[in-house]
């Protein structure tokens, strides 16, 4: 299962060791690990990303969590907009629309105070255990989030919502009077016009969650090879 991972440590010395745990059970194959971070919680209060990969349009989703992680005006409770992230492009994006939920980034936040640090992942995992044995073992505080389709089966319903409210005003257009009509055919424009904003919404989102699994599969098919070529040398 694809999921988010946060691993709160007592300072960062801790972190990059988490960090390196993390590499480890992605290099035996306990996990996958398809986008990481580092990230530390400053004196100050402030949070500064120390260390992160590029994997392309993987980063959206960690970019995102590490943006409501640095902070956005009115503290965690205003996590719900989402946050540019300059290492990811400028990218923003909704917390919900990128299936972590603004409530998963509060109890983060609760935990990772000044001094603290954490590692940032967005993983496949079969079983918590491997995860939880290693990291616990070094200190630190484990938080993963399943990352739900819940928010782009809403955002279909809504626009099958819109669709039938435009097929009744519609009907009605075709039965009313000159004066209900022009009132009418306001709202028919208005519903449309949301239609079509909806509608290339989820054109982008379909296309973004493509681009997505293509990379998974290429990053997963990259790590076969090593794997396949290390056999080889093994036998040899």
């Amino acid at each position: 299962m694809d999921r988010m991972l946060v691993v709160v440590f007592d300072n960062q010395s801790k972190a990059y060791e988490g960090n390196q745990v993390l590499q480890q059970l992605d290099g035996d194959g306990s996990i996958s690990v398809y986008r990481h971070a580092l990230v530390a919680k400053n004196p100050d209060g402030t949070t500064t990303v120390r260390q992160s990969d590029d994997q392309g349009p993987l980063g959206t989703l960690v970019g995102t969590l590490l943006g409501g992680l640095i902070g956005l005006p009115g503290g965690p409770t205003g996590f719900g907009i989402g946050a540019a992230v300059g290492f990811v492009g400028g990218a923003t994006a909704d917390l919900n629309k990128a299936r972590i939920g603004d409530d998963f980034i509060v109890d983060v936040a609760k935990v990772l105070s000044p001094n603290r640090a954490a590692v940032v992942a967005e993983i496949e995992e079969d079983s918590n255990t491997p995860v939880d044995i290693r990291m616990e073992a070094i200190g630190g505080r484990v938080f993963r989030r399943a990352l739900s389709d819940i928010r782009h089966t809403l955002h279909d319903e809504k626009i099958a919502a819109i669709k039938a409210d435009l097929a009744q005003m519609t009907a009605e257009h075709a039965k009313a009077d000159a004066d209900r009509k022009a009132k009418l055919q306001e709202n028919i424009n208005r519903l449309e016009s949301k239609l079509q904003a909806w509608l290339e919404e989820d054109q982008e989102r379909r296309e973004a969650a493509e681009r997505e699994a293509h990379a998974k599969a290429e990053i997963l098919k990259a790590k076969a090879a090593i794997a396949k070529a290390r056999a080889a040398k093994t036998r040899i």
